[in-house]
């Protein structure tokens, strides 16, 4: 053990002399309570520790243990469905332990070291394996089979391996590497800065479909990308969050909590349990990993949260898995670096944050990717990451969303203006952007429509031309405007509460498919294209305007997939007839 002395107690920073021996992002205990703390500067044996528990009660002269370990993650049986703290402690143990009153340096293993799993082996004696290779499955959950694999650095022949119940800790494997043996057991760690290896990354050019409409049509988000989502209080980007972690085309889930109000972090844990998962039928938490950090808990655990969260995503990745990360939020996890910054007393930058925050949310947003992961055969893993920003006042000029959108691909602006006048996903279409489009206009091609990215093209021409039409309406007033016109209007209007907009509790809205998504815009792009068609025809515009299957058009949304076909084409025949009609009676 390296042993220092406290020096200076500063909030969550502590400084201590003595500790020349000890290294960079080395775990510390912190006082005779034993608190979790790290190192994160050195000035020859000064050592500058953030403490990730309450630090009120620390003085001077108090000893500071190193364990000589960088902060690392247990990885194994386990994870899935189970709630952390920042620092991968399970909440749950620790209430059984220390009941509701929480005390300082409780420390729990993060998982269950004495329960018994089912291992069953995929590989048998004398084969070779090399790291990354699947050595067998446990059934974790009905809908997460994990798989335990060759440890990082490890190859050779395996020796001795058996189906059977195993701990944690009881060794399952032995591989022979021809120099010495490795026992691998279904437990591995892994340090959180460190991210884990792969073999090559590959483009991100397949969409991964969340059955939300904004989203996928307009501002799509590629397996292995990364979103950012910003937007003011109230605008919805929790909301956003959670349908994406119910309905995206993800394997496993990883939600991080990062410093967000205790009641929002309570409605995650409410709610999660009961959410059940579209695939199976049961628990969204049975492919769930939830890691709580509230804006009350020590300010310096937001860090550790965020990477926590990453390394446990990265882990089932390299099992072959597509993972959905979602950090709520980066805002929070920056005002902790901004807090340390001025502990430590560095050269503030842009708003008193560090110069260096590009850099860290840099490593952190570097981390997705799709991947071909390690192991002898070419198995391909995703890991998206979605990350909240919660700019004050929503003004997106701050140094964090600035920093942050110089590093993501996919921009849902929120607009408090949309959520004021209850527009959910308040996504605004004119701010919004994805620099995925382009890459994705080949898989749309073949998975959702050859004519797809034209629909697209046309929906937002028209939304555009509606943000230039409304500017003169509100000067001069709607009669100022042509027959035409005024059509671009009420075909935009039908895009903006029709299409874009979705509705989270409805059962059959909270989520469209592709082939349904793709009939919504032709059933509106028809509309449009046939009454102006009827316009130059002599037709009336305000009965072009107020026909009834408009109405019908939009409660397509609320159609039953199975119901879709049939509704198009009875729409079509409806529209034909109605605008025949507008004719009939205009040259009447």
């Amino acid at each position: 053990m390296k042993t220092g002395i406290i020096t200076k107690v500063a909030g969550p920073l502590v400084i201590a002399d003595g500790m020349r021996d000890a290294n960079m992002f080395d775990v510390v205990r912190v006082s005779s309570q034993r608190l979790i703390g790290e190192i994160i500067e050195m000035h020859g044996d000064k050592a500058s520790i953030q403490v990730y528990e309450e630090t009120s009660g620390l003085g001077p002269g108090e000893t500071v243990e190193s364990t000589g370990a960088p902060l690392s993650v247990e990885l194994g049986p386990g994870l899935i469905g189970s709630i952390y703290d920042g620092i991968q402690r399970p909440l749950n143990e620790i209430m059984k332990v220390a009941g509701t009153n929480l005390k300082r340096g409780v420390d729990v293993p993060s998982l269950d070291h004495n329960k018994k799993w089912h291992f069953t082996a995929s590989v048998k004696n004398g084969d070779k394996v090399v790291s990354g290779d699947v050595l067998g499955t446990v059934q974790e959950t009905h809908a997460v089979l994990h798989k335990i694999l060759v440890p990082n650095k490890i190859e050779g022949t395996v020796e001795k391996i058996s189906d059977g119940d195993f701990t944690l800790d009881e060794v399952i494997a032995v591989i022979n590497s021809g120099k010495d043996k490795a026992e691998v057991k279904m437990l591995t760690k892994w340090p959180v800065r460190v991210g884990r290896p792969y073999k090559r990354k590959l483009s991100p050019d397949i969409l991964l479909t969340t059955g939300q409409r904004p989203i996928d049509t307009l501002f799509p988000l590629a397996k292995g990308g990364v979103a950012a989502v910003p937007g003011p209080f109230g605008s919805g980007k929790t909301v956003v969050q959670h349908q994406l972690a119910k309905w995206a085309a993800a394997d496993i889930i990883v939600y991080i909590g990062c410093g967000e109000r205790g009641n929002e972090m309570t409605d995650v844990l409410n709610e999660f349990p009961e959410l059940k998962d579209p695939r199976t039928g049961n628990s969204l938490m049975e492919r769930t990993v939830l890691i709580a950090n509230t804006s009350d808990m020590p300010v310096a655990a937001r860090e550790a949260s965020i990477y926590t969260g990453i390394t446990i995503a990265e882990y089932f990745r390299d099992m072959g898995y597509t993972v959905a990360l979602m950090a709520d939020s980066t805002s929070r996890w920056a005002e902790a670096l901004r807090e340390m910054s001025g502990r430590l007393e560095e050269m503030p930058g842009e708003e008193g944050y560090p110069a260096y925050l590009g850099s860290r949310l840099a490593q952190f947003y570097e981390r997705a990717g799709r991947v071909i992961v390690n192991g002898s055969e070419d198995t391909e893993g995703a890991l998206s990451v979605i990350g909240a920003v919660s700019p004050p006042g929503g003004d997106i000029s701050e140094p964090v969303s600035q920093a942050t959108l110089r590093i993501v691909k996919v921009f849902w602006g929120l607009d408090a203006n949309l959520a004021y006048k209850r527009h959910f996903p308040a996504i605004n279409w004119l701010t919004s952007y994805s620099l995925y489009t382009d890459q994705l206009a080949d898989w749309y091609k073949e998975n959702a429509a050859n004519d797809f990215m034209e629909l697209r093209g046309r929906l937002m021409a028209l939304l555009q031309d509606e943000s230039e039409l409304q500017e003169i309406v509100n000067l001069v007033g709607m009669d100022a405007l042509s027959a035409p016109d005024r059509l671009k209007l009420e075909s935009a209007r039908s895009i903006r509460e029709d299409y874009l907009h979705q509705n989270a509790f409805d059962p059959t809205d909270t989520y469209t498919s592709l082939k349904k998504q793709v009939l919504m815009m032709r059933a509106i792009l028809s509309y449009y294209d046939k009454a102006l068609d009827g316009l130059n025809k002599g037709g009336d515009i305000e009965m072009l305007v107020n026909i009834p299957v408009r109405e019908r058009i939009g409660r397509f949304k609320y159609e039953p997939e199975d119901k879709i076909n049939d509704e198009f084409e009875q729409i079509e025949a409806q529209l034909d007839s109605e605008i025949a009609d507008v004719l009939k009676r205009s040259d009447d």
